[in-house]
């Protein structure tokens, strides 16, 4: 199983503008050494990140994407249970996303939310729409996709990739990522939406906070913003440590984490049979890689 000659790990930003201080990229590879930043000397904007994935990838990378590759299906059987458009699975989501918000800069979201067929799904500033949870219900903390269930069985926080609420929420960065996915379609595949083939790059969802949990991290200490805890979770990856100390901002030290992670578990055939992982789960909902 242990076949790919790089690993990329990226966190990811759903913010508006042309460049976010939230994405940061981290190589791996797969001969060993220390995770390395890849800093593209002005910061990173999302059309950065998919010119990269499109054009510059070396061959064999695993990439692992901090965002959720699909909405909750598996619930309600819809993305949009009662909608006009019946989307059979994850990649008609994502072009319908793109296409709604073609005009949007960015691989922006917001005509997607705002859009009067999908709004009363989301919960969006003070409003949570009418069919934010699965029976109609405005309450709660709206719907979660079943690897969604595995993370928080694992002791993990997730959020509802419908919420679009708080500083914790993931529906944006989510929602822009489905955009860059439409985009980067038939160039490599997104695991579990695609099989996995026995050679070339691939893509798989992540989840930051897995990584750093099995580095060594309490799950409410998830982040690391000292050159010092991050090099203790490296070592416990048995990865090599990055040099230097002092504070390091924690989306650099994600991004540098799960490139080392993925190298170390990737080889691991369990780490991509997870039991709750049924072709339809697979097909509709995708899954978060290391979700047990």
């Amino acid at each position: 199983m242990a076949r790919f000659r790089h690993f990329l790990g990226i966190d990811w930003s759903g913010a508006k503008g042309p460049r976010q201080k939230g994405i940061a990229l981290a190589v791996a590879h797969g001969d060993g050494g220390p995770p390395v930043l890849i800093d593209p000397g002005r910061g990173w904007s999302r059309s950065d990140v998919l010119a990269l994935l499109a054009n510059d990838l070396p061959d064999d990378t695993l990439v692992g994407l901090d965002l959720g590759i699909a909405l909750p299906f598996a619930d309600c059987g819809a993305y949009f249970p009662g909608a006009k458009a019946a989307l059979p699975d994850a990649p008609s989501l994502w072009a319908v996303i793109d296409d709604v918000c073609g005009p949007d800069p960015n691989l922006e979201v917001q005509r997607f939310v705002e859009h009067p067929d999908f709004r009363p799904y989301f919960r969006l500033g003070t409003e949570t729409g009418v069919r934010f949870g699965c029976d109609g219900a405005s309450h709660g903390r709206g719907r979660f996709r079943v690897t969604e269930h595995a993370q928080a069985a694992m002791g993990c926080r997730p959020y509802s990739n419908f919420n679009l609420v708080g500083a914790a929420q993931v529906g944006k960065s989510s929602l822009t990522g489905m955009r860059m996915l439409h985009h980067l379609r038939g160039r490599f595949p997104v695991w579990p939406v695609d099989p996995l083939p026995d050679r070339g790059s691939a893509i798989v969802e992540i989840y930051t906070s897995l990584a750093a949990k099995e580095a060594g991290r309490n799950i409410g200490r998830a982040k690391m913003r000292s050159m010092e805890d991050l090099n203790a979770a490296l070592a416990r990856l048995g990865s090599s440590e990055v040099s230097g100390n002092g504070p390091i901002d924690d989306h650099s030290s994600d991004a540098l984490l799960t490139a080392a992670w993925l190298r170390r578990v990737s080889g691991e055939t369990q780490r991509w049979t997870p039991a709750a992982l049924t072709g339809d789960v697979a097909l509709t909902e995708g899954w978060t890689f290391g979700a047990t």
